[in-house]
Formats: C-alpha cells, sequence, structure tokens
C-alpha cells in the first residue's frame, strides 16, 4: 500500500514535469474595415476596435465561470504589469456595474472615455495586463472569477494605430 502511494506521487511529480509552457501571444493589428487590436490567449480575448467611428474595449472569456455565466452584470478590473492576483493596488482600475453579453462565454464591451482610459493604460504597460471580472463579497472582498493575463508585447503600437483611425 505505501509504495503504491510512493509510485503515485512520482506519477503527479512526472505529471508536473511534461507541461509545455504556453508561448506568449503578442497583440496584432488588422485593418478589414474595422480596425482592430487584440491578443487572443484561447481562454479569452482582449481586444481595442474602431466601431462606428467609437473606440469599443472587449473582453471575451470563451469559458467562463458559473457565476459570471449567471450574472447580467459585472464589474471589471484591470491591471497593468500585475502580479499573479487583482486586488486594490494603485496601478488598478475599475469599471463598474457593466452589462454582460452571454454568446459563446461572457463578454463585455465598453465605449467612450473608458474605453479611452484602458486603451492608454494597456498602452503603458511593459511587460502584462490582467483583467478580471470582479464583484464585493457580502464581507465586503474583492471576489475576482475569470482572471486572465496577456502579454503586453506589441500593445503600444497596435492600440495606436487603432486610436489614430479613432481620434
Amino acid at each position: 500500500m505505501r509504495r503504491l502511494r510512493g509510485l503515485r506521487a512520482l506519477a503527479g511529480l512526472l505529471g508536473l514535469c511534461v507541461v509545455t509552457p504556453v508561448a506568449a501571444e503578442p497583440w496584432r493589428f488588422e485593418d478589414a474595415g474595422v480596425p482592430i487590436a487584440y491578443v487572443d490567449i484561447g481562454p479569452a480575448q482582449f481586444q481595442f476596435a474602431c466601431r462606428g467611428g467609437d473606440l469599443a474595449m472587449g473582453y471575451w472569456v470563451r469559458a467562463p465561470h458559473r457565476t459570471v455565466a449567471a450574472a447580467a452584470t459585472m464589474s471589471l478590473a484591470i491591471m497593468p504589469d500585475a502580479g499573479d492576483g487583482i486586488g486594490l493596488a494603485p496601478n488598478a482600475s475599475f469599471a463598474q456595474e457593466l452589462p454582460l453579453i452571454h454568446s459563446d462565454g461572457s463578454s463585455v464591451i465598453v465605449r467612450g472615455p473608458v474605453a479611452r482610459q484602458w486603451a492608454r493604460i494597456a498602452q503603458r504597460a511593459s511587460t502584462r495586463i490582467r483583467l478580471a471580472y470582479v464583484r464585493s463579497s457580502a464581507q465586503g472582498k474583492l471576489e475576482a472569477f475569470d482572471s486572465h493575463t496577456f502579454d503586453a508585447k506589441g500593445s503600444s503600437a497596435a492600440i495606436k494605430s487603432v486610436l489614430d483611425r479613432c481620434g
């Protein structure tokens, strides 16, 4: 029995060793009628687009947490060059009570001044950008759902190309 536990532990450690690192995706710019700057990491996508002459920012999670999937609205947090969590750090910005769109996952779209502010935040990030849906718990603590980290590589130039078209 003891030997079987030891073999299971060894198998678990070996399983951790074969995990392949995920390559970070750089930001991309496309202009096929709608200028868009985006980064897609598989489970989530973060983008800025010029839609109808207005800047729009979108955060899309393909398989959202059940709390997000059931919500009509959520707040959104962005932290440039953040560590592993979303918190009330000085560089955290929040957009409050945004309507969620539930189609092939959950997403939020923000336009106007908040989209411009977040575009500038994303442009200034030097290494990574963390986004998460957030809410306050009954105890007043911040709860984060569907937190994803995006590489900031190329974000400044790609977002600038969209901003140049959206004014």
